[in-house]
């Protein structure tokens, strides 16, 4: 097996608001792109320091064209993705948990992050029992508001 790789770079900046933070450090470049996704993180993600997370703790779930239309009847901004080689589309997880009132919220010293509705922290003490109550609470949540199932992107060892 050979691969053939391709010299000059070419930047996927088509992400969010990467393109436009990019093109706020100079020319798309490695260093520049590197440097872009650093800073969009430290914005969006808690410092691990503070507080103790698992990254993103939800998958973005595939759902069929109906469920996005059903979706877009309350809420015709919701963002997709179409997924060609299934026919699918990706709704973002995040978005679904921020709108139905998850972002900042807390149960114990489990919370959903105030900036990223994907990551769940722990506040200082919480126990994986807590960790996991919220995780099913915001599964449940999505599933009756939405009629979308979460799956958890984390792996749960009890």
């Amino acid at each position: 097996m050979y691969l053939r790789l391709d010299k000059s770079p070419r930047f996927l900046l088509d992400y969010g608001n990467v393109r436009e933070a990019v093109e706020m450090l100079g020319e798309p470049s490695l260093r520049n792109v590197r440097q872009c996704i650093v800073d969009i993180r430290r914005q969006k993600l808690p410092d691990p320091g503070v507080f103790g997370n698992a990254g993103s703790f939800f998958k973005n779930p595939m759902v069929d064209v109906s469920v996005l239309s059903a979706v877009q009847a309350d809420f015709p901004e919701v963002p997709f993705y179409t997924m060609p080689e299934s026919g699918r589309v990706k709704i973002p997880a995040g978005w679904l948990i921020e709108k139905a009132g998850w972002k900042g919220q807390s149960l114990g010293n489990a919370a959903v992050h105030k900036n990223q509705a994907l990551v769940l922290i722990n506040k200082g003490h919480a126990t994986g029992r807590e960790i996991l109550t919220l995780a099913e609470a915001i599964e449940a949540d999505i599933r009756y508001k939405f009629n979308i199932t979460l799956q958890r992107e984390v792996n749960v060892v009890e």
